[in-house]
């Protein structure tokens, strides 16, 4: 009996979980639609509610502000806008610092969170799956030295949390692995990457 119910965990557990975070982020790209006003939203033209709906939307949205910041003219606005943010001054600090980290993690020419590496955590005879972000630069660079790399250390099993530091590259060890098979071993604490033994070993 006990193996039939653990079976039928291992069948519903993921499909439970994979459809909690598809409806959490459907659920929280649909909020876009509240941007509407209330006589054009679906509710009051349909009269229903469509979920997904407001997901698409914003896609959309998405798409079409990339194909138009691509173009001269689209460039053009998005410098005037940013100069326009870039007067105000808490608006400022807080749009340039997430425009700075966007800019990184989204480039195709960037290095941060290109490369897994292992280092020592939290103790010396410890290693930890760290992801590195970037070289040390400016004040930082000149008080360490050249031989430090900043690196982000997820948490298990949720590897939007982590810890920042600045540790010496000749102390990491470069992995030969992608990111995502990094985040697997970090979300399923190394479970999901265990090769399957053949039975009887």
């Amino acid at each position: 009996m006990k193996k039939y119910f653990i079976t039928g965990l291992l069948i519903w557990v993921p499909l439970a979980a994979t459809i909690w975070v598809l409806n959490l982020l459907v659920g929280t790209l649909d909020q876009s639609l509240l941007l509407l006003p209330i006589a054009y939203r679906p509710e009051a033209l349909l009269g229903m509610r469509i979920p997904g709906l407001g997901a698409i939307a914003t896609l959309l949205i998405i798409l079409v502000t990339g194909m138009l910041a691509a173009n001269y003219f689209g460039r053009q606005l998005l410098v005037l806008w940013e100069n326009v943010l870039a007067r105000i001054p808490v608006v400022k600090s807080i749009y340039t610092s997430i425009k700075q980290v966007s800019d990184t993690l989204f480039s195709s020419s960037g290095e941060a969170f290109r490369k897994v590496l292992l280092v020592r955590y939290p103790h010396p005879d410890a290693w930890s799956i760290a992801f590195q972000t970037n070289i040390p630069q400016g004040n930082v660079a000149q008080t360490l030295g050249p031989d430090y790399v900043a690196v982000f250390i997820p948490t298990t099993p949720s590897p939007v949390n982590g810890f920042y530091f600045f540790v010496k590259k000749s102390e990491t060890i470069e992995l030969n692995i992608g990111v995502d098979q990094a985040l697997k071993y970090i979300i399923s604490m190394g479970v999901a990457t265990q090769e399957k033994r053949p039975r009887g070993q």
